[in-house]
């Protein structure tokens, strides 16, 4: 059963992978990253369960949270062109 999940969720992790290779615009590339990043959280956690190793959920979250983070940077990033120290630093010299 698991290793069914298993096989499943690296399949999803390969359409994935494609999307963000063959993204048409820059947001399907980076929800496909995300989306990669969540399967692998997911892949984590059930090797985790196999294995019998609770440790791994500790790392599949922290994993989740620095996916989560890095994804928000990214996209902020891309709508201003920077992550706002520029604006920041002008604003203060006004």
């Amino acid at each position: 059963m698991f290793l069914t999940a298993t096989i499943g969720i690296l399949v999803s992790m390969t359409l994935a992978l494609v999307r963000a290779l063959l993204g048409p615009t820059v947001y399907d590339r980076v929800l496909a990253v995300n989306t990669f990043g969540t399967k692998t959280v997911l892949l984590i956690a059930v090797l985790g369960f196999l294995t019998d190793r609770p440790e791994f959920l500790d790392l599949a979250l922290v994993y989740a949270l620095i996916n989560f983070i890095g994804t928000i940077a990214v996209l902020k990033f891309f709508e201003f062109g920077d992550l706002g120290l520029t604006r920041r630093i002008l604003r203060d010299i006004d």
